[in-house]
């Protein structure tokens, strides 16, 4: 079993596209995971139907019991987060700035404050509407802890694919370099890099590829959108070779890559597409790779 991430350095780049093509092309061989958790959204071209949710608690969150507190400040007095309130002389928590830390609850006199697990959101086991396996989750408004839910989302896709023998975990990270990217590269055996050629592009694809370095992971690169900036793109390639990244291909700017959004649909549906030849020839570049 072989775990393929895709991250971008940025987003807008045509990262959640790609993996779901991907994922198609792949068929049953493959279990799709999307820990994309902040701002999921793989499941409008995949249309999973869902099996199984379940909550995920991750942190805590102080509440006061109103008929034991005897409205003496010291939590306000302590709360280092700002996260107490005062309203006609009653103290509250305030659920998005309360950071579970438990402080207040120590310093309580009268013991009228506790720490309860918070919910931060859901997971769900699904099928797509081509019959594979699929875990996906969204992260609550405002939620913390989404490294925590995309562990929980890879150790669900692992915990599948064993379970079936499937050959890949595709797996549709987050954009950018933060904690869920850092969560979503864990165990990886090779990343695919989605950039496009623009300044900000090439700049957040060296920085997130300094962080596939500190795991070793073997990386190639897509270029989307290629034909709009050819000086970038030769920037690009330079990196790439320089940094020894597999260039697995240029796609080009094409309306069939929004058609396909419109329509709730992959690229690889589109018959006669250039991209979705494009696709093909990536996919099976990125089998021989792992191999």
């Amino acid at each position: 079993m072989k775990e393929i991430v895709i991250i971008s350095g940025k987003g807008g780049t045509g990262k959640t596209s790609i993996t779901a093509s991907l994922a198609v092309l792949g068929g049953e061989d493959v279990v799709v995971a999307d820990c994309d958790v902040d701002a999921a959204d793989m499941h409008i071209l995949l249309q999973p139907q869902n099996l199984k949710s379940e909550d995920f608690y991750s942190g805590e969150l102080a509440v006061i019991d109103q008929d034991i507190c005897t409205q003496c400040g010291q939590c306000f007095d302590v709360c280092r987060f700002d996260a107490i309130e005062v309203t006609d002389g009653i103290h509250k928590v305030d659920e998005l700035s309360c950071e579970g830390c438990g402080y207040c609850a120590r310093v309580c006199p009268v013991e009228a404050i506790t720490n309860i697990p918070l919910n931060v959101g859901k997971w769900h086991i699904s099928k797509t509407r081509f019959n594979q396996s699929m875990v996906h989750a969204k992260l609550g408004i405002g939620a913390d802890n989404s490294g925590k839910l995309v562990a929980q989302v890879k150790n669900a896709a692992k915990e599948i694919a064993t379970q079936n023998n499937s050959k890949y975990i595709l797996v549709d990270g987050s954009p950018g370099v933060g904690c869920p990217v850092v969560s979503s590269l864990s165990g990886a055996h090779f990343v695919v890099l989605v950039t496009e050629p623009t300044v900000s592009g090439l700049h957040d694809l060296k920085r997130v590829y300094e962080l596939v370095n500190k795991f070793h992971i073997p990386a190639g690169c897509i270029i989307n959108k290629a034909d709009l900036n050819m000086a970038i793109v030769d920037e690009i390639i330079d990196f790439l070779k320089e940094e020894n990244i597999v260039h697995l291909a240029n796609m080009p700017y094409d309306e069939d890559f929004t058609r396909a959004m419109t329509d709730c649909k992959t690229i690889v549906e589109l018959e006669g597409s250039v991209l979705k030849e494009k696709m093909i020839n990536i996919w099976s570049d990125i089998e021989q790779i792992i191999k």
